[in-house]
């Protein structure tokens, strides 16, 4: 399942400039996404993460990997934010960084879920670029009424 970014904006409520998911190439509802962010010179962040050598923040990487396994969780239970449903990023265990992210790069965002107990979801996630993994992560995300 193929998702551009029109349909990713109906299933995450983030907007410019934090929304970090640009297209959607694979999804496996209740198991597994794939998702894409180009990353570009023009990202506000590298304004002074760093000026003379733009690195992506790590904690943005984070958040890119939370918002694609968010999109794989609204699709898993037919939700979207405009019915009253929020996914909260509530934790990120065993985090390790291999690598930077520099503009030019495609960041893969990768996420399958682990599982799902009490309204709370368990992803394992990866990053990489060009195969060469950037991030892992374990990241959970909880779904609730607002």
């Amino acid at each position: 399942m193929l998702l551009d970014i029109k349909e990713i904006r109906e299933y995450l409520p983030h907007r410019y400039p934090f929304l970090l998911v640009d297209r959607v190439v694979e999804l496996e509802v209740e198991k597994r996404v794939k998702a894409i962010k180009n990353v570009t010179c023009n990202e506000d962040f590298f304004n002074g993460h760093f000026p003379d050598h733009p690195v992506m923040p790590g904690v943005l990487i984070i958040e890119a990997l939370a918002q694609a396994a968010g999109v794989l969780g609204f699709k898993t239970m037919d939700k979207k934010p405009s019915e009253g449903s929020i996914y909260l990023f509530v934790g990120a265990d065993d985090v390790r960084f291999k690598r930077q992210v520099v503009p030019g790069d495609q960041l893969v965002l990768e996420a399958e879920v682990l599982r799902v107990r009490a309204g709370v979801w368990k992803f394992g996630c990866r990053a990489s670029v060009d195969g060469e993994t950037v991030c892992t992560a374990t990241i959970m995300c909880a779904d609730r009424t607002v």
